[in-house]
């Protein structure tokens, strides 16, 4: 043997300095080993090394792995890479192939491990568990620099047999300390006689663990205690009922109460479910219900039957004494509203009772008889009429004297006037005379009037154009007054101002014994609820009765007052259109302007409201009795005031501004308020156009004619003469007061010849002397201004027939417009 090796070592070292006679460079080599590949010489796979000057064949890659496996049992894939000097991915290749291959390896994390290796690292384990009693496996898996899960997977196999001991929760036991840890379970839950949460019993344990073992003490999760607690109940070494993994409650517990529950329900017939909760019944009504399917579940207690039919009886005696229950005074006072209301949908004969009408339910709980409830209704029926008669007596008290002796002293009021008025007078008296001719349609020949007073009247009523007298009333019978509306909903502001608060008054009143049920849910409140309604439709019933009575008395008002607005609208028209003539003397437009407001405008403000105001009281169904008003009312500004307050709100506002621009100073601005009151109102007012102009005109010169011719008095004859002659010279109607006559006879220098004029100057002059003798005249016999008042009245009357002879004719005129 030693000599064969002597005889290689000497061929070997013969070999070694031997010259080669050819010498091959490596990349001769590589290209030869190609040649060799591509010629099929060499039929299998090669991998160049990490350096590229070896080669190696996959069966050689394998079993150096295999090699390295076996030595190490746990070795990296990259490691292997380093050491084996081959590219990371054959390595990787090869090493899933060969794990596949044998049930001992695994490849996780890129380590390949052997179930050898597992086996000594379970035998270290189990070698420190003895020495700890415990080990956490989250430790083992920081120590390995492996997952918790990994080990929990590869030491769950292995236990009972290389690891002595018990996983729980993450935890490595000890037989020995688990049996400890069981008896201190099983005799803490012995112990426990109330329902108890099982998480404060294993915290006590876990600090009862603590402060016995000190510093070293083992920390033991509750899973543990958990785990070994339902052995424990398995196995039936504790007696008890757990819901929800952690809620327990021993038997002797739940024995004592069920036999508490029972004895308390067999007595009273009823059972509260905070009874239940302080007995740690956690779902009362369940619990119940699943004890005693024939009682009745409320909201806050558990009753028996027998509360049905004690209910029913007490409800059935109300009913016959027509009298009224509160069903809380018939149950304990355990139960509330809630409990109450629910009690009585089961009760058969309440419920019957509401059906057939004989009873009501008010506020839940109250049960109250239909004849009890009539009683009511009568009484507060009667209450209402004298609160609303009260207050509407209170709105109407204060205008209603005024209006009625103004009207009866109208008479006097209007002769206050004297000469200043006198024109209109006549053509009021011409204007019914000729009523058939000045209610003609309200907008026929509307664009042949360009007047600026209603230049600007909305064209509501343009459909009726055309139309006669009786289409205007047709009108306005078809459109009422917009007040109508309003003025009905007067009697029901009044009805619904009669506040809750009120009626509950008026009912603690009437029913001493309610006052101990007050409250937002009280009977009172309720009973108000039920009743108002039917108060409201009661009232409206007997008020829509008088309505009735008196709806052909506000008819034909209706129509006397579109007949009134018609005439009165149209005479200020008419007049109004004089006032231009007098544009340039500011002055005195302003004082003609406010003469034909305070005389005619005013006439129509007063009789319309009057009017408007008795219609709004039939309207709300009062009764106002019949008054003939022969002559043209008269109001102060008290009364306007008073009225308009009694009016709906939207005409009351109308109201206000017609009365303001009455006491301005434009007539225009008068038309255009009088326009939205009436339009407010329902009514309309006439516009006056060319044909229906002179048909007044006409109308106005017959009658001044007449009066002129008849006229006696020197004083009263001249503003006569001068609205006549501004009828012949410029074709309009003049009312013009004393202040204004000189004015207004300046005006006619131009249109007169000279001796008309100087004949009319004249006669001016000596009118004015004779009013300031008239007065300034006194008592005193010695005093010569009698006289002098004699001498020229005489001078007036003997000028008297050639002031008439201006007039009789044309023959005074130098021009007519």
């Amino acid at each position: 043997m030693d000599q064969e090796l002597l005889e290689l070592q000497r061929q070997f070292e013969a070999a070694q300095q031997a010259k080669s006679s050819i010498r091959l460079s490596e990349r001769n080599v590589v290209e030869l080993v190609t040649k060799l590949q591509e010629l099929r010489i060499i039929d299998f796979d090669l991998i160049h090394t990490s350096s590229g000057k070896e080669y190696i064949t996959l069966d050689q890659l394998k079993i150096e792995i295999e090699s390295e496996i076996k030595k190490l049992r746990r070795v990296s894939l990259i490691e292997l890479a380093d050491t084996l000097g081959v590219d990371l991915y054959h390595v990787e290749r090869q090493a899933r192939e060969i794990v596949a291959n044998s049930q001992e390896l695994m490849l996780i994390q890129g380590e390949i491990m052997s179930e050898s290796y597992w086996d000594s690292i379970s035998e270290e384990v189990n070698e420190r568990l003895q020495e700890c009693s415990q080990i956490a496996l989250a430790e083992l898996a920081a120590q390995l620099h492996v997952s918790s899960e990994l080990i929990s997977n590869v030491v769950e196999p292995r236990l009972g047999k290389i690891v002595k001991g018990r996983l729980e929760g993450g935890q490595l036991y000890t037989p020995s300390y688990i049996a400890r840890v069981n008896a201190m379970v099983r005799g803490a839950v012995r112990g426990i006689t109330v329902p108890t949460n099982l998480s404060t019993v294993w915290n006590s344990l876990q600090q009862l663990l603590q402060e016995t073992d000190g510093a070293v003490g083992i920390s033991v999760e509750a899973s543990l205690f958990q785990s070994l607690f339902n052995e424990i109940l398995k196995e039936k070494e504790v007696l008890g009922s757990l819901r929800a993994g952690i809620h327990w409650t021993p038997a002797v517990f739940a024995l004592a109460q069920r036999e508490s529950i029972e004895s308390f329900f067999s007595q009273n017939s009823y059972i509260n479910y905070d009874a239940l909760h302080k007995l740690a019944v956690a779902q009362p009504k369940q619990y119940l219900q699943s004890r005693y399917p024939e009682g009745i579940p409320l909201e806050t207690v558990f009753v028996h039957p027998s509360m049905v039919e004690m209910l029913d009886a007490a409800v059935e005696d109300a009913i016959e004494h027509a009298s009224w229950i509160d069903s809380l005074s018939v149950l304990p006072s355990f139960f509330g509203h809630q409990d109450a209301a629910k009690l009585l949908s089961h009760c058969p004969l309440v419920q019957s009772s509401f059906r057939n009408a004989k009873a009501a339910l008010l506020g839940e709980i109250y049960i109250l008889s239909t004849a009890f409830i009539k009683s009511i209704f009568s009484q507060m029926e009667l209450k209402v009429d004298d609160c609303i008669q009260a207050k509407l007596s209170s709105s109407h008290g204060t205008h209603d004297s005024s209006c009625s002796s103004s009207m009866s002293n109208s008479k006097d009021d209007s002769g206050t006037n004297g000469d200043e008025s006198s024109g209109g007078k006549h053509l009021e008296k011409s204007s019914k005379k000729k009523k058939n001719k000045s209610t003609v349609s309200t907008k026929s020949g509307g664009s042949e009037n360009n007047h600026e007073t209603l230049s600007n009247l909305p064209p509501k009523n343009k459909k009726h154009q055309g139309k006669g007298r009786d289409s205007n009333t047709s009108q306005v019978s078809d459109t009422k007054l917009s007040t109508k509306k309003e003025s009905s909903k007067c009697r029901d502001d009044e009805l619904d101002s009669l506040s809750e608060e009120w009626m509950c008054q008026q009912i603690l009143e009437l029913f001493p014994d309610f006052e101990g049920h007050d409250g937002p849910d009280s009977l009172v409140m309720s009973l108000v609820m039920h009743l108002r309604p039917m108060l409201l439709s009661s009232w409206k019933e007997r008020r829509n009765a008088v309505l009735m009575a008196t709806a052909d008395r506000r008819r034909r008002m209706i129509e006397n007052m579109q007949r009134k607005l018609d005439e009165g609208s149209l005479e200020m028209q008419l007049f109004g259109k004089a006032l231009e003539l007098f544009e340039d003397d500011p002055s005195i437009s302003l004082v003609l302007h406010r003469h034909l407001l305070r005389t005619m405008g005013a006439s129509i403000v007063d009789w319309f409201l009057i009017n408007l105001d008795i219609y709004n009281k039939l309207n709300t169904g009062d009764a106002v009795e019949e008054i003939q008003i022969s002559e043209p009312p008269s109001l102060g500004s008290a009364e306007r005031q008073s009225i308009i307050k009694s009016l709906p709100r939207s005409l009351s506002m109308k109201a206000l501004l017609m009365v303001e621009a009455l006491e301005g100073k434009q007539v225009d601005t008068f038309m255009n308020a009088l326009w939205e009151m009436a339009e407010e109102s329902g009514l309309s007012v006439k516009k006056l156009d060319k044909k229906l102009e002179r048909t007044m005109l006409h109308s106005y010169r017959k009658d001044l004619l007449t009066q002129v011719s008849a006229e006696t008095d020197p004083v009263a004859l001249l503003p006569k003469v001068v609205s006549l002659l501004y009828l012949q010279v410029y074709n309009k109607a003049l009312q013009a007061p004393g202040r204004a006559i000189s004015a207004a006879v300046s005006k006619l220098k131009d249109k007169l010849d000279d001796s008309a004029y100087t004949t009319i100057s004249e006669y001016h002059a000596a009118t004015v002397t004779l009013l300031s003798l008239l007065s300034a005249a006194t008592d005193d016999e010695m005093d010569c201004t009698a006289d002098r008042i004699l001498s020229k009245r005489e001078f007036l009357e003997s000028r008297m027939p050639a002031l008439k002879a201006l007039v009789s004719g044309n023959s005074g005129t130098s021009s007519t417009s």
